[in-house]
């Protein structure tokens, strides 16, 4: 498989190309028509209407369009799903299922939004207090009887601390 970059372009808007608040409009479009695959890196905001498979890794919004059929593992502050996606899906702030949204896969999120008609066919793990650095750790441990293996889980010590601390704020 061929990895792709693909840098932000400037899109231009009716103001002028530029952002209420004056900072300049960047997005990336991979359009309808458009077929790709590989590592995607989107700095800034992203559009994918079009096909793609492999990885998207999105610094800010990214909108899967209506038309679009994506298979890929997906990592974006926000994502909105309009069209299919299978893969997981990382959203560390939101990831929103339009009415027309499908997602066949497990994701972790800050937020979640599903409008009705929106699909989902996976697990989601809501975590409102922010992501965790790293997925749960798990012993092996020799068991007496052969064939028998027992996992013990190490619990998160970044959460308790947090959730320690917040007890007095």
């Amino acid at each position: 498989m061929t990895e792709t970059l693909v840098d932000t372009v400037g899109v231009s808007s009716s103001n002028g190309g530029q952002e209420p608040n004056g900072a300049d409009s960047k997005t990336t479009v991979l359009a309808r028509d458009d077929v790709l695959s590989g590592h995607l890196q989107i700095r800034g905001g992203g559009q994918v209407m079009g096909n793609f498979s492999g990885q998207i890794e999105c610094d800010g919004d990214l909108l899967i369009g209506p038309d679009a059929h994506v298979e890929a593992d997906i990592r974006s502050e926000r994502v909105t799903i309009a069209g299919f996606v299978r893969g997981r899906i990382v959203a560390v702030n939101r990831l929103k299922i339009t009415s027309t949204g499908r997602l066949e896969g497990d994701a972790k999120v800050g937020a979640l939004v599903v409008q009705e008609g929106g699909v989902h066919l996976g697990v989601i793990r809501v975590h409102p207090e922010g992501l965790p650095d790293s997925e749960p750790i798990a012993i092996v441990e020799a068991s007496p009887r052969p064939g028998v293996v027992a996992l013990k889980t190490v619990p998160n010590p970044v959460g308790r601390v947090r959730k320690f601390w917040g007890e007095f704020f």
